[in-house]
């Protein structure tokens, strides 16, 4: 923890800090980032909702990318990488603190990213593959906001409409379980690696400390009753 602490001291003589959230997919990084955004006020930035958008628009980006997601893998470095710099350095001029999930994957892009900011601390949820498997097979989402919703944890006041819209919400073809477990396949042997590159400002989180509520399914809450506190002091 020393080692962070000296991390956000750098951060707090830029005025900036950046952070990572890591993990798998389906690990519930979406759902902790709006809970560190609204309790430490870091602005949020999701690669995953900057691929959704190109996707959306059906842009040349967009339609590369789709074909590498519809087969589990991941969407090249090339095609990330300047994505999300750009996006970084802009917000950073009308934030202090950045979140940023779902990026990088891979250590190249850890490498790239590195080149441009100073990444001040990474924390890891660390959740057991077979949990993760049941939380996406039963996930539907609204496509044009990226919400989402779990007939188990997290259902929508009436079914099959988004809570906001009423409109459809959709399962994508990549959240069927076989794809998931090729997703899960692809980050042991793509993003592991990158949690070794960050190994000097790197924090995990499983939640295991807290087991009353991961007895109740509640995992998400059980990371962050760790997270929230470790957070508060090291921000001081």
């Amino acid at each position: 923890m020393l080692i962070l602490r000296r991390a956000f001291s750098s951060a707090a003589a830029r005025g900036k800090a950046i952070a990572l959230i890591m993990g798998k997919p389906g690990g519930g990084k979406g759902t902790l980032s709006k809970r560190i955004v609204n309790d430490f006020g870091f602005a949020h930035l999701s690669s995953g909702d900057m691929l959704r958008a190109h996707l959306d628009k059906g842009t040349e980006l967009g339609k590369e990318a789709e074909k590498y997601m519809n087969s589990g893998a991941l969407v090249p470095d090339q095609l990330m990488t300047d994505m999300v710099v750009d996006v970084v350095k802009e917000t950073l001029n009308s934030s202090d603190r950045v979140l940023l999930d779902g990026f990088p994957r891979t250590v190249s892009q850890a490498k790239a990213l590195d080149a441009n900011v100073d990444i001040d601390f990474v924390f890891n949820l660390d959740v057991p593959n077979e949990e993760i498997v049941k939380r996406i097979s039963d996930r539907w989402v609204h496509l044009n906001s990226g919400r989402v919703y779990s007939y188990n944890f997290n259902p929508p006041k009436e079914e099959g409409k988004d809570d906001e819209t009423g409109e459809p919400l959709i399962r994508r073809a990549d959240d069927e379980p076989e794809q998931v477990r090729k997703r899960l396949a692809t980050y042991e042997e793509n993003t592991a690696p990158v949690l070794d590159h960050y190994k000097d400002v790197l924090k995990q989180f499983s939640g295991d400390d807290n087991p009353e509520l991961i007895n109740k399914d509640r995992r998400s809450d059980a990371i962050y009753k760790s997270l929230q506190p470790y957070l508060q002091q090291s921000l001081k």
